[in-house]
């Protein structure tokens, strides 16, 4: 009867491919004729009496039956070796007459993993208020196709660009670009998808910039108002310096003219009292 089995592995393991019939304890390999064929045309390994009869290069040094169960070992796995697999044992009967006993199908899914994402970010524009950051996340060598996500703070975002593409062995590379503007502590995830696995790293970004507000100079009407008031204080000193000096001069030349006219009045004296006592004598 025909079965067919899903083996899952990953690229440089080792791995066991199983067949539809296990040899008893007392037989061996010698009675059967096991053939291994990849996609139903090209044969990887096959025994007959007991005797390897195929060669492939490309399964020589990474191959090897187990002659008990029948099972194909596969070590290291490539990227290649995924595929469908069939297992095909006849037994050998009296005079050589063979019949087959069983076939089955086994598909091979080879995967490799994803390396960690990496996250870059670099500073495109900054001021006081925010700063425009271009954060980059990427991730390469794995298999199958992947997905991309990414989330700040927790809550899923949408990158700006992103983009899958294969390069040696088949293998993925997957990068994607997002324009975003801190205005605080921000924290940026970004995870990368394949086979039901999940890979994620994250960034944490902190708004750092310092900024001195300058001193801004006054207006032009209000240096003109403060030029007028102080030109008009200063008039103002000195019109009141000048008329408390005239002010002081005035009281101090009055006392000058009452003495003048005492002296005035006493050497008038003398000249009357002569005229009165020549008076008398006559």
């Amino acid at each position: 009867a025909s079965k067919n089995k899903v083996v899952k592995t990953k690229m440089g393991e080792k791995v066991g491919l199983p067949c539809c019939h296990e040899i008893p304890s007392s037989e061996s390999l010698r009675h059967y004729r096991v053939y291994w064929q990849k996609n139903t045309t090209e044969v990887v390994l096959a025994y007959a009496e007991g005797n390897k009869i195929s060669r492939n290069e490309l399964y020589d040094n990474r191959t090897e039956l187990d002659t008990s169960n029948l099972t194909l070992w596969i070590s290291p796995v490539e990227l290649l070796d995924n595929g469908s697999y069939q297992c095909i044992v006849q037994h050998l009967g009296i005079q050589q007459n063979s019949f087959v006993m069983c076939d089955n199908l086994v598909h091979l899914f080879v995967t490799a993993d994803f390396s960690m994402p990496k996250i870059t970010a670099n500073i495109s524009a900054s001021s006081c208020e925010s700063t425009e950051v271009v954060v980059r996340c990427s991730s390469h060598g794995g298999v199958p196709r992947p997905k991309i996500s990414g989330a700040i703070n927790n809550k899923t975002m949408v990158w700006n660009d992103s983009s899958v593409s294969r390069y040696s062995h088949n293998l993925y590379t997957v990068t994607a670009t997002l324009w975003h503007r801190v205005t605080r502590e921000v924290n940026f995830t970004c995870s990368v998808e394949y086979n039901g696995l999940v890979k994620s790293t994250s960034l944490l970004l902190k708004k750092t910039n310092d900024c001195v507000v300058p001193t801004v100079p006054p207006p032009y009407n209000v240096i003109t108002a403060s030029s007028i008031i102080i030109i008009i204080f200063i008039l103002a000193v000195a019109l009141a310096a000048r008329y408390l000096s005239r002010h002081v001069c005035s009281h101090c030349c009055k006392p000058q003219d009452s003495v003048e006219e005492g002296v005035k009045e006493y050497t008038k004296t003398p000249v009357s009292s002569k005229v009165t006592s020549e008076t008398s004598s006559v």
